[in-house]
């Protein structure tokens, strides 16, 4: 981590019949003892929560005043963040349980309405749009209203943001006990997603000249490759590298998403070129030598905005950015870590060995390789010793064995990526991410990663997701609606190598 001082050193409409209106208010009644069998149980209140709680969330307005009825005052805002950051982890959990169970939508209301919206279904149009929309604003819940008001006052933004990333914490820890939880969840969603549109966003190029408080978040918050020092870091935002990041005027000072960029004459295949040479920091840039755009690092910064996407769009303004900048530019890909890859394939090994399947996974030939050189027995042995090769990481310090397992993990690689689901969609979620932005699954790169962490997370195999300017909107919709992976002849050369040797 950078510390201050080094950095500044150096700087529809519903058809209902009566039966259908008999039936909801049915499935009304019984959605209302599910609230109730299901909601989460309160544990001890911390001493004044309640108190606070009903003095600060003020009720929603009637429909005829929503308009009229006047701000409640800005202290309840601030009392209601001062108290919340008085509270420790577990009084959190019971603080937000009980605003979203206890100051959420007013049920009985919205069931009145849903009724009443039913018997109008005869009547004219103008009737039904107005039940409908007094329907709409009673599905407002009472902490909505807080937020909103919260979202006005200094810090309030940054306030909600880490908000919800304690609500997401609770969610993940208790997933089937939290609906009103969840239901908190989609309204913060929702309201930062409003607030967070691209619209009201602000590209900023971060350079060695940028405040010391920016280059020292974005320090801390790089979460592919670790800045070292302060030397790597300048070198991040020298020559031949640009980053930038996304800001927001409810937010000074805070990068959202920070996306460093590698500008390079030919699409790189390893990290080490990009992040661990210092031959050109002082040097001037030769335009000659830029013919391509390698994004080698994203990273979100907050956690609070988990679902907002701002990544792709991120991306997509820094395309535009540098084909200002360098108007013949025409290579644009990521150099892609492929987090998961190992522990993934641990868990094959030891499926296809349970299943006495270990041979499938590779040739007869690769088999006899890994016995020799393991000194292990046929079968269930070799197995046992590759996994074990591949956990302990003692293979990268022999080339003999690098040499033999190169094939074997690259088709295995491949097969992860392209051919490993959920959802229909890429298991890999550096891979979802790039294939929902247009990019190609363009060419997987051996050693493209050699640190200790990259060979723990993928065997020292990273990924380039090429950027065809002209096809992404088209690759785009193919894979959000048709599940369909745009990939390249070596992608799919190895794919059909693994589905031949593992006999798919």
């Amino acid at each position: 981590m950078i510390s201050h001082p080094v950095i500044r050193a150096f700087r529809s409409t519903v058809s209902c019949s009566w039966r259908r209106r008999a039936a909801l208010q049915v499935a009304l009644k019984a959605s209302d003892v599910r609230r109730r069998c299901y909601s989460a149980p309160v544990r001890g209140a911390v001493s004044g929560m309640e108190e606070i709680l009903s003095r600060v969330v003020a009720p929603v307005p009637s429909y005829e005043t929503r308009d009229k009825s006047p701000p409640p005052p800005e202290s309840n805002s601030v009392e209601f963040m001062q108290f919340y950051r008085t509270l420790d982890k577990e009084d959190k959990q019971d603080f937000l349980g009980k605003l979203s169970h206890d100051f959420g939508v007013d049920h009985k209301n919205v069931s009145e309405l849903a009724v009443k919206l039913l018997d109008t279904q005869l009547r004219d149009l103008a009737t039904i749009l107005q039940v409908e929309d007094r329907l709409r604003y009673s599905l407002t819940p009472r902490y909505k209203q807080l937020f909103s008001h919260i979202s006005r006052v200094e810090g309030g933004v940054k306030f909600l943001v880490d908000l919800r990333a304690d609500v997401l914490e609770i969610i993940s820890f208790k997933a089937s006990e939290t609906p009103h939880i969840r239901d908190l969840n989609a309204t913060l969603k929702s309201l930062l997603s409003e607030w967070f549109s691209v619209g009201l966003l602000r590209l900023e190029r971060i350079t060695w000249q940028s405040p010391c408080e920016i280059l020292q978040k974005i320090s801390q918050y790089e979460a592919v490759h670790p800045v070292r020092n302060w030397t790597d870091l300048k070198r991040r935002v020298g020559p031949y590298r640009r980053c930038y990041a996304f800001t927001h005027a409810a937010m000074p000072g805070e990068p959202l998403v920070v996306l460093h960029v590698a500008l390079t004459e030919d699409i790189s295949d390893n990290i080490q070129s990009i992040v661990r040479e210092f031959a050109t920091l002082d040097s001037e840039e030769d335009v000659n030598k830029i013919n391509s755009a390698i994004f080698y690092s994203i990273s979100s910064t907050q956690a609070g905005l988990q679902g907002v996407d701002l990544g792709n769009y991120l991306i997509k303004r820094v395309v535009r950015e540098l084909q200002s900048e360098f108007p013949h530019m025409a290579q644009f890909s990521s150099l892609s870590p492929i987090p998961g890859f190992s522990s993934w394939l641990q868990g094959l090994l030891s499926q296809y060995r349970k299943e006495g399947r270990g041979s499938d996974l590779l040739s007869e030939q690769e088999w006899k390789e890994v016995e020799q050189a393991t000194d292990s027995a046929p079968g269930t042995p070799a197995v046992d010793a590759l996994r074990k090769l591949i956990f302990t990481s003692e293979w990268t310090r022999s080339e003999r064995l690098s040499s033999i397992l190169e094939p074997v993990l690259m088709r295995l690689c491949a097969w992860y990526l392209y051919g490993e689901k959920r959802r229909g969609y890429a298991l890999n979620p550096v891979a979802n991410f790039h294939l929902q932005n247009g990019a190609t699954m363009w060419r997987l790169n051996w050693h493209g990663d050699t640190s200790p962490r990259g060979v723990a997370n993928s065997c020292g195999i990273m990924v380039n997701y090429r950027y065809f300017l002209s096809e992404t909107s088209k690759n785009s919709a193919l894979y959000l609606q048709n599940k369909v992976i745009p990939a390249s002849e070596q992608v799919i050369g190895l794919v059909s190598q693994f589905q031949k040797n593992s006999k798919l």
